[in-house]
C-alpha cells in the first residue's frame, strides 16, 4: 500500500488549526507588555519578538524533522498502523477540545501543565537575547506533546513518503504555524494596543477551542482513511 504526500490544502488547513495556539499567543502578548512597559522601542520590540518567533519556528521544525527521521527508519507497515493510532489520537484530541468549549476545566484537557506555565511566566520577564530564544524554544517544546496533534498527524503522513517536496511542505506548515504571531507583533508595532489583543484573545478563546476541536476530528478521520488506503493523494 503506497501513500502519497498529502495535498497542499490538507497542509494549509492543518497548519492553520495548529497556529490557533492560545499559549504561544499569550506568551507573545506578555512579552510585548514587558518590553513596552520597560519603555522599550518599537525596533527592540520587533527584534526580540522576531527572535521569539524564530526560536519557535526552528524548534518546531527540528522536532518535526526528528520525528520524521524516526518514522522513516521503521518498517512501512508499522508506520501505516501507527498512522491509524495517530488518527485515533487526533480525533480524541478534537473531542477534548470540543468538550472544553462546553465544560471548560472539567475532566482531562489538553493544556500545558501548570508547572510549565509558571516557568514560562518567569522566562517571559527575561528580555535578554538568550532569554527570549530560550523562551521560544521552551514554548515550542512543551506545546508539541500538549497541543501538537495536527502537527503529529501531518508528520506521520509525510514520513510515509518523505522527499524534497515533503520537506518543502514541512517548511510551509511551520511558516503558517507562526504566521499569527508575526501578525500580532506587526499589529502592536503599528500601534494596536496590547489590551485590545488581550481582550480579543480572552473573548474568543472558547470559540478557538470549538473550531480546533471539529477540525481535529476531521483531520484524524482523514488520516485514518489515508492510512487504510481509502483515500490516496496523488
Amino acid at each position: 500500500m503506497g501513500i502519497d504526500l498529502p495535498s497542499l490544502s490538507v497542509i494549509i488547513i492543518s497548519a492553520a488549526v495548529d497556529s490557533i495556539n492560545p499559549c504561544a499567543i499569550g506568551v507573545l502578548v506578555l512579552m510585548i507588555s514587558v518590553v513596552l512597559g520597560g519603555k522599550g522601542s518599537v525596533r527592540r520590540l520587533l527584534y526580540l519578538g522576531g527572535l521569539y518567533i524564530g526560536a519557535i519556528y526552528v524548534t518546531y521544525l527540528a522536532a518535526g524533522l526528528g520525528l520524521i527521521y524516526f518514522l522513516a527508519n521503521i518498517p512501512l507497515w508499522v508506520t501505516e498502523y501507527l498512522a491509524l493510532i495517530v488518527g485515533g489520537f487526533v480525533i480524541l484530541a478534537g473531542l477534548l477540545e470540543v468538550k472544553d468549549f462546553f465544560w471548560y476545566g472539567k475532566g482531562f484537557s489538553l493544556q500545558i501543565p501548570s508547572v510549565f506555565v509558571d516557568k514560562i511566566h518567569r522566562f517571559s520577564k527575561n528580555m535578554t537575547v538568550p532569554g527570549v530564544i530560550l523562551l521560544g524554544a521552551f514554548i515550542a517544546g512543551v506545546e508539541l506533546p500538549c497541543t501538537g496533534a495536527p502537527y503529529l498527524a501531518i508528520i506521520t503522513l509525510l514520513s510515509l513518503n518523505f522527499n524534497f517536496d515533503a520537506f518543502l511542505l514541512l517548511l510551509l506548515y511551520n511558516v503558517i504555524f507562526v504566521a499569527p504571531l508575526v501578525v500580532i507583533l506587526l499589529m502592536v508595532a503599528g500601534g494596536t494596543k496590547v489590551s485590545s489583543i488581550k481582550k480579543w484573545k480572552q473573548a474568543n478563546k472558547g470559540y478557538m477551542r470549538f473550531a480546533i476541536g471539529y477540525m481535529l476530528i476531521g483531520l484524524g478521520w482523514l488520516l485514518i482513511l489515508i492510512a487504510n488506503g481509502t483515500i490516496n493523494f496523488g
